[in-house]
């Protein structure tokens, strides 16, 4: 109907904003909404959108995107700190989901190299979705969200090195071939990581210096790096979420990564639009009819055993079971990964249609469920959490370590964010007892280095508020702007039988009035409050300043 791509482009973007609006709505998740989108104006449905490589190029550029943002923030101590319990949960999980769905899929009659298809394909979850999910809750930073990305990167590792494999398989003559196959893979990841690691150590740091004398050009040289890594570590037979990733991560410790990440973000935004509308594009319905009962068990299994795993696995370890509760939310679909891995499979003619048709529906249903499980996975844990002592050990230790208080505290912060960061400064310049808390471990970590008491934790975690020292504690302050999450803490505080007063954190005069009805003793708006600040410093300086207008403002 529509032959020109401009056209095509802009008829994607109008009914994505219309799909959008009514989702919004709704109350729906926006993901859903735009591979919903992808199937009305694809193939399948209308078939008015036929440049697919055309949205295709944009979602790659999406996804190099997305995954160098998340880079950005990954600088090397987090990676350290984070590696033992992202190896563990990602390689556990890969090991259980691959063994109990091959052992489903025979029961389900599936023939064995199917079956092994099949139980690879549910064992990976889509990093692209889980990171743009965590964002738009801004959760990246917190403890379980720093976990779940390490974990999905070990899991992408992992599904390349099969993908590899499975194709090496398909191409190599003997057991020989396939080791000489395993090596180059190795060698050359190895290539990889050492070329990097010289240009962050020699080049990246100065070069960057220079570059960001204009923000324009800075910004601009982020974006060709992340694209040239992503192609990098597609052309070496990786992928470009790991390529992307990596660059990013080799921009992290410079003091240039939060200007990059902000002004990506809506460029991030903008492209991973085309990913979603371009997943749903590529759903053939036709071939889905006949596999809707082994879908439906198999994906059950993804929606609650891969959960399970890792809850099990991270509860071993020492953490909360809410911390566990969060991260495992996040492998409850199957990745763009598997569907990959499907078309592989039918291009070497290791499966069949159907096996591929059974793959993408399992994919179909798990991400449009996780998606809602994830949004609103803190109701999900207030509901099921009488339920989840069994995977937390007596003392998590993993979330006490360097946590010990005697209480005696005057003013308990919640947020170490700028504002809050603000806060704690000129209240420890008052001579203050306090105790700042935050979900993010990174600025926990720096601000307990500059002599702060110093706990970590979530503001919406009603176990977790019940563990602080409240007993003398004159005021909790909360710079927290998100309405739900500081409804929760007054809610838990006056459950607790807290006596003290609490001043919580607001948008604007209207969001004030919201919670000052909540039973907030006080409300700070942080860019009015710094304004009226400027303004009282101003006048303190030179009281007379405004005085040679006694009729008032403009009057002549």
């Amino acid at each position: 109907m529509f032959e020109d791509v401009f056209y095509q482009v802009g008829i994607v973007l109008a009914v994505a904003a219309a799909g959008g609006a009514l989702a919004l709505a709704l109350r729906q998740p926006l993901i859903v909404a735009f591979i919903a989108v992808g199937i009305l104006l694809g193939p399948t449905g209308t078939g008015w959108v036929t440049a697919a490589d055309e949205l295709d190029l944009f979602a790659r550029l999406g996804i190099a995107v997305l995954l160098f943002v998340v880079g950005l923030k990954l600088d090397l101590h987090i990676i350290r700190t984070m590696g033992t319990v992202a190896l563990a949960t990602g390689l556990g999980q890969v090991l259980f989901t691959s063994v109990v769905g091959y052992l489903l899929a025979l029961a389900m009659g599936i023939t064995p190299v199917a079956a092994l298809y099949v139980a690879i394909a549910l064992t990976f979850s889509s990093t692209i979705i889980i990171v743009k999910l965590l964002s738009d809750k801004r959760e990246v930073d917190s403890l379980h969200g720093r976990i779940a990305i390490g974990f999905l990167i070990v899991q992408d590792i992992v599904v390349v090195l099969v993908m590899i494999g499975l194709a090496a398989m398909g191409q190599a003559d003997d057991v020989t071939s396939l080791g000489r196959e395993a090596l180059l893979v190795l060698a050359k990841g190895a290539l990889m990581l050492a070329v990097l690691g010289l240009l962050m150590r020699f080049v990246l740091g100065d070069l960057l210096h220079r570059l960001a004398r204009s923000q324009e050009l800075l910004v601009l040289f982020a974006i060709a790096w992340a694209v040239l890594w992503a192609s990098v570590g597609e052309r070496l037979g990786f992928s470009k979420e790991v390529g992307a990733f990596l660059a990013g991560i080799s921009i992290a410790s410079t003091p240039y990564r939060e200007l990059i990440g902000a002004r990506l973000v809506s460029l991030r935004d903008f492209l991973l639009l085309f990913f979603f509308v371009d997943l749903g594009a590529g759903l053939d319905l036709d071939a889905l009819g006949a596999n809707l009962l082994p879908a439906a068990m198999l994906s059950l299994f993804v929606l609650v055993g891969n959960p399970l795993i890792v809850m099990v696995i991270m509860g071993a370890m020492g953490y909360r079971k809410r911390t566990g509760f969060l991260a495992g939310l996040t492998v409850a679909q199957i990745s763009e990964f598997s569907l990959i891995l499907a078309a592989l499979g039918l291009s070497i003619g290791h499966i069949d249609e159907d096996t591929v048709g059974l793959i993408t529906l399992v994919g179909l249903v798990t991400i449009s469920i996780s998606t809602y499980m994830i949004l609103y996975s803190h109701r999900l844990y207030d509901r099921l959490s009488p339920w989840l002592g069994i995977f937390e050990r007596r003392v998590a230790y993993r979330e006490e370590d360097g946590e010990e208080h005697d209480g005696g505290y005057d003013v308990v912060l919640v947020g170490l964010g700028r504002f809050g960061a603000g806060i704690g400064r000129a209240l420890r310049g008052r001579a203050c007892r306090l105790l700042a808390v935050d979900f993010d471990p990174e600025l926990v970590r720096r601000h307990a280095q500059e002599g702060y008491a110093t706990h970590y934790g979530d503001a919406e975690d009603p176990e977790f508020i019940n563990t602080l020292p409240l007993e003398q504690v004159r005021w909790v302050v909360s710079t927290i702007r998100q309405r739900e999450i500081n409804r929760a803490l007054l809610q838990t505080l006056r459950q607790r039988g807290y006596q003290g007063k609490v001043a919580l954190s607001g948008e604007t005069g209207e969001e004030a009035e919201v919670l000052r009805g909540f039973g907030a003793d006080m409300v700070l708006i942080p860019y009015a409050d710094a304004a009226r600040e400027a303004a009282d410093r101003l006048m303190a300086a030179d009281p007379a300043a405004c005085d040679l207008h006694p009729d008032g403002p403009d009057q002549k």
